[in-house]
């Protein structure tokens, strides 16, 4: 089983952090959330205080990790740029050609680490200054190698089911995306 840690910071977007814990749980993949402020709980951009699954200080090895995700969001992205412990493992876990996700405001994490030189990635508009020598594709969701980058909060759901695919297979990713009723979502949109 996959297994996949994402880090949250007071300020975070809060659809584009419980989407990607929703779709994965769904789908059979490990994923932990994991407290960067301190304190095990952590609020949102919009008021809502979420209980992490863990504090940063309290894992003892994040080498098991398939895949590490940043959630969008301001402050958020800011102050997990800001956590030195963070910014170390995410650079680690790159340099071994592991999975990093990042959405919204969060790829300029990636692109202030150099994570980003030379690959295709996307982000929140007005962010793309900040991705460091990636190649801005303006998609919803963009992979590149080993990266995944999200637009932002309505790019949510198909971020999230591209690392499922990654993480389990598309067969899985279309059996939970039914199981949620996206498909009756997307024809009733084109109607």
């Amino acid at each position: 089983m996959a297994k996949v840690y994402e880090f949250l910071a007071n300020g975070f977007e809060d659809i584009e952090a419980l989407a990607p814990v929703d779709i994965l749980r769904r789908g059979g993949v490990e994923i932990q959330t994991v407290s960067v402020s301190g304190s095990e709980y952590v609020m949102s951009a919009h008021g809502v205080t979420l209980k992490a699954d863990v504090k940063f200080e309290e894992v003892k090895d994040f080498e098991q990790a398939d895949l590490l995700l940043l959630p969008g969001g301001m402050p958020g992205a800011s102050h997990l740029s800001e956590h030195e412990g963070l910014c170390r493992l995410l650079t680690a876990h790159h340099a071994q050609g592991k999975r990093i996700g990042a959405i919204c405001a969060a790829p300029f994490v990636l692109g202030r680490l150099g994570i980003l030189k030379g690959k295709r990635a996307t982000c929140y508009p007005g962010f793309e200054k900040f991705l460091d020598g990636a190649t801005y594709t303006q998609e919803l969701c963009t992979v590149d190698g080993n990266i995944t980058t999200g637009k932002g909060p309505a790019a949510a759901f198909i971020y999230s089911f591209r690392l499922l695919e990654q993480l389990v297979s598309r067969e899985k990713s279309e059996e939970v995306k039914s199981g949620m009723l996206i498909p009756d979502v997307i024809a009733a949109h084109q109607v």
